[in-house]
């Protein structure tokens, strides 16, 4: 008997108005993999995001997570389901008003209840799993450079041990060395913890790099769904002139009309 996935998707559609940003996305993530939805700006893909995390309400479908109807349940058991989650913000998402450690610690303190002390020692124990220093905790996030606020955010993603976590455009911002790093610790995290991983993404060097399964996003659906290695033969013209970043193609030619 095959396991259930743990992160299941079957019909979502969510419209804003007369636009219909996400018409019928069905994607199921197994547990332990690493899925990245790749597609253009606009294109829905942090929509997606939100619909799973409870911040948008699809329209209509279903988002199950280990089996369970998120879109169902009650605001206390969606709470349990939430503790299940880290997220990566795209801008890193940081506050500014208070310490680096205790930007890791928000949720522990926040959402779990965790004394400070015992909040610190993990944040900070966290900060070396992303390469920085321990001492880097007592630093403002304005002290830091792009890449290493984009370190802390992955802390603050890991710090509680979640079963999943969200990648939106986890490189954006940054340049390819760096973008680079932040890759590779990704895939590490994700390995060490053993954590089931959904990202969004227009750089296809990170979405090669971080995702063992690729999707593409386009009009609403996702027109494509293979192994990350199968990508750049995918056979599917809009898929093609998206990851090899061609100007002419048949989006551009509907850029057009």
């Amino acid at each position: 008997m095959s396991q259930s996935p743990k992160i299941h998707l079957k019909g979502i559609r969510k419209s804003f108005g007369p636009k219909d940003v996400l018409n019928g996305i069905d994607l199921d993530v197994a547990t332990g993999e690493s899925v990245v939805v790749i597609g253009g700006s606009g294109t829905g893909k942090s929509v997606l995001l939100k619909c799973i995390l409870g911040i948008l309400t699809a329209d209509s479908g279903t988002v199950a997570v280990d089996g369970t109807d998120v879109t169902k349940i009650e605001a206390n058991d969606r709470d349990d389901i939430n503790k299940k989650f880290g997220m990566l913000f795209q801008g890193g998402a940081l506050f500014d008003s208070i310490t680096v450690w205790e930007n890791i610690a928000f949720g522990l303190i926040q959402g779990r209840g965790m004394s400070r002390n015992h909040a610190k020692e993990l944040a900070l124990e966290t900060l070396t799993k992303v390469g920085l220093s321990k001492d880097v905790g007592a630093l403002s996030p304005s002290e830091l450079s792009g890449g290493m606020q984009k370190r802390v955010g992955l802390a603050r993603a890991i710090a509680g041990s979640p079963e999943i976590v969200f990648f939106d455009e986890p490189t954006t911002g940054l340049d390819p060395i760096m973008a680079d790093v932040i890759n590779d610790l990704i895939v590490t995290c994700v390995k060490d913890q053993g954590i089931t991983a959904l990202s969004i993404t227009h750089d296809m060097a990170s979405a090669r790099k971080i995702g063992g399964r690729i999707a593409m996003l386009y009009h609403g659906k996702l027109i494509w769904i293979g192994a990350a290695g199968d990508v750049d033969r995918s056979g599917n013209a809009y898929v093609d002139q998206f990851v090899h970043g061609r100007a002419d193609g048949p989006i551009q030619m509907e850029l057009r009309r």
